[in-house]
């Protein structure tokens, strides 16, 4: 996959303008890379868990009734993991030291995601296929028990 140049130069500004990052990926929705400045960081695995956390997140919103999820932090020991949706199917994630100003770590990562999204042309999310209604009323499921299993000569006993 052939990554824009200028999406690639916009993660590296966002590392010179916040030198706490660790590291940042930008991901699809479903958890596959589409660029990343993580030295010292898996981003494949950065990527899956932050797509997995954004989805859980986003029900978390909906549960609710907050309306559509923006961001979503993770405060740790040594540091802080913040995740950003760059439109319904993207996502930036940030991995910063404990001494990073979370506020200008807010601050740039958003306007870095308006940026970034400029650039993106990603694939809209295809709809999943519904599950065909079944015709008619609905069937039983046949009873299976050990009992059923036996020669009608042995059960009359």
């Amino acid at each position: 996959m052939t990554v824009d140049p200028a999406v690639l130069k916009e993660l590296g500004n966002l590392r010179s303008r916040l030198p706490e990052l660790s590291g940042s990926v930008l991901a699809t929705a479903d958890g596959m890379v589409v660029a990343h400045d993580a030295h010292g960081i898996e981003p494949d695995s950065l990527a899956a868990l932050a797509a997995a956390h954004l989805a859980l997140a986003r029900r978390f919103a909906h549960a609710v009734n907050h309306g559509e999820l923006r961001e979503s932090v993770v405060e740790c020991d040594g540091g802080y993991i913040t995740s950003y949706t760059a439109g319904s199917n993207a996502l930036l994630t940030l991995v910063t030291t404990g001494g990073a100003n979370l506020a200008l770590v807010h601050l740039e990562a958003r306007r870095a995601v308006r940026r970034l999204m400029k650039l993106l042309v990603l694939e809209p999310a295809t709809p999943r296929p519904e599950i065909p209604m079944q015709a008619g009323p609905p069937t039983p499921l046949a009873r299976r028990t050990p009992m059923a299993t036996l020669q009608n000569t042995i059960r009359g006993r």
